[in-house]
């Protein structure tokens, strides 16, 4: 009996070591916590961290989108700005707070790491919020009150007024922009993807970050807008502040939870050298990889020699007589930092081909309002649907699309196929549902376009055509489920396909694609007015009646076709980075004692 009793306890103490050392596992992937030690998995990262973070993109949308989706009738009823002027205005603002992502992303992957970007670019943001909440409150810093019917005899804002509002919105912008190069990477971190069940949720991650952006993109649509025409300006501003404020406390608040990446260095930098290194030894030939440098200091994350993009090995030959120590990184470069430099620009034309998606997007909130406006909009005897609301079409598709397709669709796929559908599929599926929204946004005008033509309202362009706008939301929900496929399976893609030291920059590449979508729209209308106009209305005219805004989409509808044809071939020959092999856990130094 006592043999027995002594047998187990030593199997209990064997149990609790066991239970000891799997608490305290520390990650081995370079984490750390908030006190710069190894981070131990159980006490920092995971969902309890991740919730913080969709917390805080909630708000930040909230507001950010707020002042943008309805910063145009401002500046034209309040600050008397032409119709003319004002839209470019807004679209300078947008494309620059997606342009400003490149900056976020260099400098966290430079110096600031992504949490402290996060912060500061949050402060930032936070006081271009306040700088407009006082323009739009203060009476000296806006033109006085314009009663006259006709804007264009008011007088439109000038001098001290323009720079104050000029101030306030690229401050937003700057700090909006590098908290989108920052926060869905920063989320990510928190999930060890050397971890079977941790690399999972990481993709859960990515749908629920949509999901909150979607969420704070509605209210943002709804609350705040309603403030800004029913309350007032500086009210909607200043709630905008407000929403913004809460997002940098509930970032704050999870300061003891989350896992940090320090940075690595300048990314940039880095791609220069292994160009100019390439060049200068161009008429090199790299050997087996053995003859190729490797930094001894890079053994612990290294990576093999890949075939392709060869001409970027020769950076890596040490050339004949001179040693690899005293060789400066302008002419000899790691084949580590090499493989890097090839990740990076390998998916390159997986970034190229995400831009028409964006294009198509961009219809949503410009030509398909336009249209709207022309069509019957009543709900019930004294409310007309605002043509700006459609939109709410396109979230509330995301927040329904988003939980069917993880809990639905992938299961579902997963029990057809017995394998996950992979990300640069995912990102095919959202350009099939982009042409079908153009292809039934093209059927829908046409049919707008025949009643138009049947009721003698070809010259009446703000008469209301006898078609209910609610025609309109197939195209809207369309654009909202290729959303969820496009967009959230391009942050997963460029997030896990970039190296560890470029993942800010890369996410900040992808984000730059939707303001260049967004460019592309101006530029193919522009073009497009020209070439059709030449007999009096074109396809996109001031008469929308005469236009032929049909043909527009059925254009785009075409080039979506062809560009997804270009994406499967890329697809097709892209080789996804290899898992990195998780070394054997280590564990803290009380549950090795014990």
């Amino acid at each position: 009996m006592q043999l027995q009793d002594r047998c187990e306890i030593l199997g209990s103490q064997n149990l609790e070591m066991k239970k000891s050392s799997e608490s305290q596992e520390i990650l081995q992937n370079g984490s750390m916590d908030y006190k710069r030690r190894p981070a131990v998995k159980c006490q920092t990262g995971g969902w309890k961290s991740v919730i913080l973070i969709l917390g805080t993109e909630l708000c930040e949308r909230l507001a950010t989108l707020g002042i943008g989706l309805n910063l145009i009738t401002y500046l034209v009823t309040e600050l008397h700005l032409s119709p003319s002027q004002a839209p470019n205005i807004v679209t300078n603002f947008l494309g620059t707070s997606y342009v400003c992502c490149l900056i976020g992303g260099f400098v966290a992957d430079t110096c600031l790491g992504r949490f402290w970007t996060i912060v500061s670019f949050s402060f930032v943001q936070f006081m271009g919020m306040l700088l407009l909440t006082l323009s739009a409150g203060i009476p000296s810093l806006r033109p006085s009150k314009c009663n006259a019917e006709d804007y264009k005899t008011c007088q439109p804002a000038r001098g001290m007024e323009l720079a104050v509002l000029y101030m306030a919105l690229y401050m937003t912008a700057l700090g909006t922009g590098g908290i989108k190069a920052c926060v869905s990477a920063f989320g990510a971190d928190q999930f060890d993807d050397s971890d079977a069940k941790e690399r999972r949720s990481m993709g859960h991650f990515f749908n629920w970050f949509f999901v909150a952006i979607s969420i704070g993109t509605l209210l943002a649509v709804t609350v705040l807008i309603y403030i800004q025409d029913n309350v007032g300006r500086s009210w909607g501003y200043g709630s905008s502040a407000g929403s913004m404020f809460m997002a940098i406390c509930v970032f704050l608040a999870g300061t003891p939870l989350y896992r940090y990446r320090a940075p690595n260095g300048t990314s940039i930098v880095s791609i220069a050298h292994v160009l100019v290194a390439a060049f200068r030894k161009r008429h090199g030939i790299p050997g087996d990889e053995k003859d190729l440098y490797e930094d001894p200091g890079q053994q612990s994350a290294r990576f093999t020699r890949t075939s392709g993009l060869s001409f970027l090995d020769k950076a890596a030959i040490v050339e004949t007589g001179s040693s690899s120590e005293k060789q400066s990184p302008w002419r000899l470069c790691s084949v580590t930092k090499v493989e890097q430099v090839k990740m990076l620009i390998r998916i390159l034309p997986i970034c190229a081909t995400s831009v028409l998606v964006y294009t198509v997007f961009a219809q949503m909130t410009t030509l398909a309002v336009e249209q709207g406006a022309t069509m019957r909009r009543n709900l019930g005897k004294h409310f007309k649907f605002p043509p700006a609301s459609l939109g709410v079409f396109v979230q509330l598709s995301v927040i329904i699309a988003t939980p069917l397709y993880d809990q639905v669709f992938l299961p579902a796929v997963k029990l057809l196929r017995r394998n996950q559908i992979t990300m640069l599929q995912r990102i095919g599926g959202g350009m099939i549902f982009s042409c079908l929204a153009m292809v039934i946004a093209a059927m829908v005008e046409r049919k707008r376009l025949a009643l138009a033509r049947e009721h003698g309202l070809l010259d009446r362009p703000k008469a209301t055509v006898p078609m209910s706008i609610f025609w309109l939301v197939p195209q809207y929900a369309l654009v909202g489920v290729s959303e969820v496929f496009t967009y959230i399976g391009q942050l997963e893609f460029f997030y896990s396909q970039s190296p560890e030291e470029m993942r800010s920059m890369a996410t900040g590449m992808f984000m730059s694609t939707i303001s260049v979508g967004f460019f592309a729209s101006s530029f193919l209308v522009a073009t497009i007015n020209r070439v059709t106009g030449g007999s009096g209305h074109g396809w996109i005219s001031n008469n929308i009646n005469r236009g032929r805004i049909d043909n527009f989409y059925w254009m785009l509808a075409v080039l979506s076709l062809g560009n997804l044809a270009i994406h499967i071939a890329c697809a097709t020959c892209y080789k996804y980075r290899a898992l990195p092999v998780a070394p054997p856990p280590r564990v803290a130094d009380a549950a090795q004692e014990a």
